[in-house]
């Protein structure tokens, strides 16, 4: 049983937050562009980044100003432009970027984090930029973590949040998150940016010890369509104001902290999965047997990111051949006889030997599975554009807690893991042919 439970408010949920979202003028479509996320006081700040060799220019800021100082305030976020590969401009684009807000805030540059995302190879529309940062400020709300969400997505159908709270030395410790990301999404940080706040007090080293183990079992256990993005950006604060003592070392309220954390970034990543480009469902490949963590989340990653699983999938076709192909080239040694495969509640392989099942059966399970997945989707578009103010909460759990369980079991080792994903539809060409024309 978690420790924790789920609570409204996305990143502004913690105390000391506060968030915006506004139309600048950034995108051509006209929809929400620009967001803000401001804490009250001066919070610990850690970050996990792309491994592209090709990097935004908000990545290489971030870098490098969390090498020089693990605290920051305000996290920047423009939609439109990705402003990666833009050269020394686009660097100067960023560092205006703080400067403007930093003036507006009346804070330091150095306390301003950055984020971009969008079309490779444009710079920032600055102009419009310049006329919005003071109009974002003004728009930052103790309930603005909705605003925010909605000016940081591109390609996605809905926005992704969630906020979880637990007790620490019996007060109440919330941590809040939103992301984004549809498309371009791949382990090792795949576009996909996420940004969470949290109103515990952590160490520096240990915060950014805990992110990254988060990131390794969520968003890096992911994958739509197998590309890593120049943008992935996964910033987390932590401003200290539930007044808690400050957790300086791993034990039992670092451990209660850290699996919360994972949890929310868990959820993210999944949301990420579900709204894949053109996807009609979630997949969860599990794996067991394995010689270690690392061993299992390997060949779930291999099969989860497929082509040929995800295809299968999305044509309702429940071939275990394919899967069982995807994890003997996840270069993971096993012995093909411990190989055992289920889809759902269906054995297909036991022992490396196939096992007869009920095709039609399996096949409507996946059926069953994208059905329930679209319906509680839609609800969420509809929810989103429509600003309804229902039971968020609910619908998100429907399109998240229904996803195609795949099980592989590799041998008799005590390493699992876990992978999410979706199908690979028609609709992932359409929208990705003709993405800047």
């Amino acid at each position: 049983m978690n420790d924790w439970q789920e609570i409204t408010g996305g990143v502004t949920a913690p105390r000391g937050y506060r968030a915006a979202g506004i139309t600048a003028g950034l995108k051509p479509s006209g929809l929400p562009d620009l967001a803000l996320i401001v804490s009250d006081v001066e919070a610990i700040a850690a970050g996990v980044f792309t491994i592209s060799q090709v990097k935004a220019a908000c990545v290489d800021y971030c870098r490098q100003r969390l090498l020089s100082k693990h605290s920051a305030r305000a996290i920047l976020c423009n939609a439109g432009q990705a402003n990666a590969a833009t050269g020394n401009e686009g660097w100067l684009d960023a560092l205006e970027c703080a400067m403007l807000l930093g003036q507006e805030l009346n804070m330091p540059s150095e306390s301003i984090l950055l984020a971009s995302t969008g079309v490779i190879g444009q710079r920032i529309k600055m102009e419009p930029l310049r006329s919005g940062i003071g109009k974002l400020v003004a728009a930052l709300s103790e309930t603005g973590s909705d605003a925010a969400a909605g000016a940081i997505i591109t390609t996605d159908l809905v926005t992704k949040s969630i906020a979880l709270e637990t007790s620490i030395g019996d007060r109440p410790v919330r941590i809040g998150g939103i992301a984004k990301g549809s498309g371009m999404i791949h382990p090792n940080m795949a576009t996909m940016l996420a940004f969470v706040t949290c109103d515990a007090a952590v160490a520096p080293t240990l915060w950014q010890e805990m992110l990254s183990r988060a990131a390794d079992r969520s968003f890096n256990s992911i994958t739509v369509d197998g590309d890593t993005s120049t943008n992935d950006s996964l910033i987390a604060l932590a401003n200290g104001q539930s007044r808690t003592p400050a957790i300086t070392e791993m034990g039992a309220e670092a451990e209660k902290l850290e699996a919360m954390l994972t949890a929310v970034c868990q959820h993210l990543a999944k949301a990420i999965a579900r709204d894949g480009e053109g996807a009609t469902c979630l997949i969860e490949v599990q794996v067991s047997g394995a010689s270690n963590e690392q061993a299992a989340n390997q060949i779930a990653k291999t099969i989860v990111g497929s082509s040929l699983v995800k295809s299968a999938i999305f044509g309702r076709d429940p071939n275990w051949g394919r899967i069982a192909a995807a994890a003997g080239r996840a270069g993971i040694p096993f012995e093909q006889e411990n190989l055992q495969i289920k889809l759902g509640d269906f054995l297909m392989m036991e022992n490396g030997q196939p096992i007869p099942f009920d095709r039609n059966a399996a096949s409507a399970y996946l059926k069953q599975a994208a059905a329930n997945a679209s319906k509680a989707q839609d609800m969420m578009a509809t929810n989103m554009s429509n600003d309804l103010s229902g039971d968020r909460s609910t619908i998100k759990a429907q399109s998240l807690d229904n996803p195609v369980i795949i099980a592989v079991s590799v041998g008799n080792g005590h390493g699992s893991g876990k992978a999410w994903g979706c199908d690979l539809s028609y609709d992932y060409v359409k929208i990705n042919a003709e993405y800047t024309t």
